[in-house]
């Protein structure tokens, strides 16, 4: 597989991840936020702590990179805490909607701070992704504001993470940048997770690394998606979490999306086949220009 593809491939591994996870946070019931995003970053924590012993890498990256991972390190947590309290408080599909606009966002700072550029065809992907989301999300502006508003704060600081993360996929290894990222989080929370702490049973426990796990999943193969493939020709493929995540939520929740959402759905799908058969065409015409030449 190309580089891109991988990138793709490796993305759409971590929307899957990331559904599952708002998945067990929304069943561990009524917890904190930020407690579920101690509990969270805990797991992500010995995972990353594991690959860098074997692989016998840095824990805190490079000196020249330390203030991009903190960049990302303290954005990612502010992003997960805020996520986790749009998923207590809306509905699942409104939540994970409102956070998957981070992919817009991710494109305007790669734009910005990285430099890279944006095709047409892409630029028209995102919009029909936008417009996608919009028909999704509808409920959640209309009686439940301020938590919307909190989603879609989650998806704003997501988007500026994932920037840094794209910025440092070639700079450190993907398990430097999710370790950092987990013990930063879990050392600048720590103070907040003592004051709000609630005692939790051993189910939410479970639900609570069940999160966590599939957490892990969708962190790394997010890093490893960044490091493989610019932000601005993958990013729209994190929009098939709000697939994986109709789909759970009907055999979990038994929620039925409505008409506008299944418009949103197809609307969002469109543009991600579209954008996936363009980048193939390109590829292999490029291909044949190379042979000629």
């Amino acid at each position: 597989m190309s580089n891109k593809t991988k990138g793709i491939v490796y993305i759409i591994i971590s929307a899957f991840g990331f559904a599952g996870m708002g998945i067990f946070v929304k069943l561990s019931g009524d917890i904190p936020s930020i407690e579920k995003t101690f509990f969270r970053n805990i797991v992500s924590l010995i995972l990353a702590f594991v690959l860098i012993v074997i692989n016998k890498e840095s824990f805190f990256g490079k000196r020249e990179n330390q203030k991009y991972l903190l960049g990302r390190s303290i954005l990612g947590t502010i992003g997960i805490v805020a996520n986790f309290y749009a998923i207590d408080h809306l509905v699942l599909s409104d939540s994970v909607m409102l956070n998957k606009l981070s992919p817009f966002f991710v494109i305007i700072f790669s734009l910005i701070f990285l430099k890279e550029k944006i095709k047409p065809s892409q630029v028209i992907a995102l919009i029909l992704a936008f417009l996608g989301s919009i028909f999704i999300i509808k409920p959640g502006f209309s009686s439940d504001t301020f938590p919307s508003l909190i989603g879609l704060a989650s998806a704003l600081f997501a988007g500026g993470a994932y920037t840094f993360v794209r910025y440092l996929g070639g700079r450190e290894k993907y398990y430097t940048i999710v370790f950092y990222f987990s013990f930063v989080s879990i050392i600048t929370i720590l103070p907040f997770v003592i004051l709000v702490y609630k005692p939790i049973t051993l189910i939410q426990f479970l639900y609570l690394m069940a999160a966590g796990t599939f957490a892990s999943i969708a962190q790394f193969s997010l890093t490893a998606a960044y490091k493989y493939a610019p932000a601005s020709e993958i990013s729209i493929y994190d929009y098939t979490q709000i697939l994986f995540a109709a789909l759970f939520g009907f055999f979990i929740f038994s929620e039925i999306p409505d008409k506008w959402s299944i418009i949103g759905y197809t609307l969002i799908t469109s543009a991600s086949i579209g954008i996936f058969i363009y980048n193939k065409f390109k590829i292999r015409k490029g291909l044949c220009y190379e042979k000629k030449n």
